[in-house]
């Protein structure tokens, strides 16, 4: 096996980033891990002081006062607190806060709410929507005003109840979703997806996830971005609303037991690795990742090309794979077999041990799979 402390457990492997907020410290995360990392935001946040809705919804509620404020985020109420300053209309809507039932969802809720000098009338212990919704029911909601504060995330069925409890709800709109303005690098995520180069995405908000799948739709990718996510690319998400947008289309999911970026990683780490190749060939101990090789535990970087000609020459070890099908198995590669012997020198190059892949005369090549190992894999 390799070293974790000189590789890290993610050297060999690229991890897409979709996230706009937070995406540098996910991105470390992975970095420190020994991971390759491809960012494209696949949203971009409306700024608060620019953001004319969140300004109409705060004034509306001043003027009109509900019974009920719901905080749902921390981030979400300090930028709603913070733009309201920038506007001049604070003390307006913390004076009104503090005539309401101030709901929290969960503890970091509840520390920016106090931050702001304000005081929750409750905040449920499981941090769950579906617990201030039992809540607010059990309490009876009918002829109420509840303001909501929304933070881009999807709340399936929680207005809808409200609302048919008799309920009446106005969202408070912070921090609203847009597509990125520079589409290009989502664009070439969604092309290295179709691609195989990823080995996992990681996806930390719905909105991200339902934007990453309708660019895909929109150039005519669905098909081929679907496919790779079903049966390639591990779809890494932080919790179980992130993945609603991927579950609708058909796509497993994994996440951590902890909704942070940390346990993110870490599930990554355990994932990865387990799904790597290893395999003993002409005395080595060889271990297939996603864009690396290691060799004894010695990591080797592989070209594109010579990374295709290895996963397609371990999908049967020990057999010979012909030239025209390893042929096809490189990107653009038309119908010069010369492709084929320029990319296998290459990749023999990269692995430091030649024999790893031997020629076979007239015929194409094979992994040199050792003997005893000949009865393990031949039906592989």
């Amino acid at each position: 096996m390799y070293d974790d402390e000189q590789h890290g457990p993610l050297a060999g492997f690229t991890v897409g980033v979709t996230a706009a907020r937070r995406a540098e410290e996910l991105g470390t995360l992975l970095r420190r891990r020994g991971a390759a990392v491809l960012h494209a935001p696949a949203l971009r946040i409306v700024p608060l002081a620019d953001d004319s809705e969140l300004l109409a919804a705060t004034k509306e509620l001043i003027d009109d006062a509900p019974d009920v404020v719901i905080a749902t985020t921390a981030i979400g109420f300090r930028g709603w607190v913070e733009a309201a300053d920038g506007w001049g209309i604070g003390d307006r809507l913390l004076d009104l806060l503090r005539g309401v039932e101030l709901l929290a969802r969960g503890p970091k809720v509840k520390g920016s709410i106090r931050a702001a000098g304000l005081t929750e009338a409750w905040s449920p212990g499981s941090e769950s929507m579906a617990e201030v919704l039992d809540r607010l029911l059990g309490e009876g909601v009918d002829g109420r005003r509840i303001a909501l504060q929304l933070h881009g995330e999807p709340l399936p069925g929680f207005v809808e109840s409200l609302r048919e409890a008799g309920a009446e709800v106005v969202g408070v709109p912070v921090y609203r979703w847009m597509p990125p303005e520079d589409i290009a690098p989502l664009d070439r995520m969604l092309d290295v997806t179709v691609a195989r180069g990823l080995d996992a995405v990681t996806f930390t908000s719905a909105p991200a996830a339902a934007s990453y799948l309708n660019r895909a739709e929109a150039r005519g990718l669905l098909p081929e971005v679907l496919s790779a996510l079903r049966h390639d690319v591990v779809t890494a998400r932080v919790g179980p609303v992130t993945a609603l947008p991927l579950q609708a289309r058909g796509i497993d999911t994994v996440q951590p037991e902890r909704f942070r970026l940390g346990p993110l990683v870490q599930l990554l780490c355990a994932q990865l690795p387990a799904r790597a190749r290893t395999l003993p060939v002409a005395g080595h101990l060889v271990e297939i990742r996603g864009h690396a090789v290691l060799v004894d535990g010695a990591l080797r970087p592989v070209p594109p090309a010579g990374m295709a000609l290895l996963h397609t020459l371990a999908r049967r070890p020990g057999w010979v794979v012909s030239r025209a099908d390893l042929l096809r198995a490189l990107p653009g590669s038309g119908t010069d077999e010369h492709a084929v012997e320029t990319a296998m020198a290459r990749l023999r190059t990269a692995l430091g041990a030649p024999r790893l892949i031997q020629t076979v005369v007239k015929r194409g090549y094979r992994l040199a799979l050792d003997p005893s190992a000949d009865t393990k894999y031949a039906d592989s």
